[in-house]
């Protein structure tokens, strides 16, 4: 399977291993300028598994789809509404801003039994491999 980043950052890991040369650089500028959340991907012989540390959101504002061999992963932020009249806000440091996150993905995932779940900050992915690509090598008899 090719998992690859599609238009997600710029300048590629190139960029980011520039800005990881200055402490506290990467974290408050290269990371929070993209707006792109942190994702493991590892693989398993079922699929492969994303996950996506995005803590604070709500499930329903996420959006998954998978159209043309991409698999494409947005959160659009909802507007706040004020609460009572008599409650002021001092200081604002939580922000949860609007992100899309796209992966090529190759014909060798099953994209109709893709399963996310959302739970404790992490949206988690399961992209299964085909039955054919799981069954890997078998032993050919000589006859």
């Amino acid at each position: 399977m090719t998992l690859v980043k599609v238009n997600n950052r710029p300048f590629g890991n190139l960029f980011g291993d520039f800005l990881n040369e200055f402490p506290g650089v990467a974290r408050s500028f290269g990371q929070d300028a993209f707006q792109f959340p942190e994702t493991n991907i590892h693989e398993s012989p079922d699929g492969y598994h994303l996950e996506l540390n995005v803590p604070g959101r709500s499930r329903e504002d996420f959006k998954i789809q998978v159209e043309h061999g991409l698999l494409t992963i947005s959160f659009e932020k909802k507007e706040e509404t004020p609460a009572a009249e008599n409650y002021k806000t001092i200081r604002r440091e939580f922000s949860y801003k609007s992100f899309k996150r796209s992966f090529s993905i190759d014909n060798t995932i099953d994209t109709n039994g893709v399963q996310a779940k959302y739970e404790n900050g992490l949206l988690k992915l399961l992209l299964p491999k085909k039955e054919e690509v799981k069954q890997g090598a078998r032993q050919i008899n000589i006859d």
